[in-house]
């Protein structure tokens, strides 16, 4: 992914509340490509390896609730500088604090359930891009 792809998941409450489309939209807008992308259903195991790296901290249990709680849709995306790009594109976790138009000003609800996931390195991007996509994230 070299910098330039990052993985992004619209979260169980964005994907459930028909935000999809609109998410995708505005990201494609700030010029991101959609490289591969799946809806799923995650187990409780896979929230909980996906999320490992969180084990121990006092909201994990709640994350893994939560992204288990129904569909997501992970997806690759493809920009210059993706991971920094994304997450000014998605803004602060907290709703509250983020900047506006930004998804998360946008689209989420709150501090907990806040419409999507970024990858918050070029490491952890490719790692989380394999852990959906194997390969086909790469290309």
């Amino acid at each position: 992914m070299a910098g330039n792809r990052t993985l992004a998941i619209i979260k169980p409450d964005a994907f459930g509340s028909g935000k999809a489309g609109k998410i995708i939209a505005h990201l494609e807008a700030q010029g991101f490509t959609l490289i591969c992308a799946r809806v799923l259903h995650m187990s409780k195991a896979e929230a909980g390896a996906f999320y490992e790296v969180h084990k121990g901290r006092p909201f994990y249990g709640e994350l893994v609730e939560f992204m288990s709680s129904g569909p997501c849709m992970p997806m690759v995306l493809q920009k210059d500088d993706a991971v920094s790009a994304y997450r000014a594109a998605i803004g602060a976790t907290d709703p509250a604090e983020a900047a506006e138009g930004t998804v998360r000003k946008l689209y989420a609800e709150s501090k907990g359930r806040n419409a999507v996931h970024g990858s918050d390195s070029d490491e952890n991007a490719r790692h989380e891009g394999m852990f959906f996509f194997g390969a086909d994230a790469l290309i």
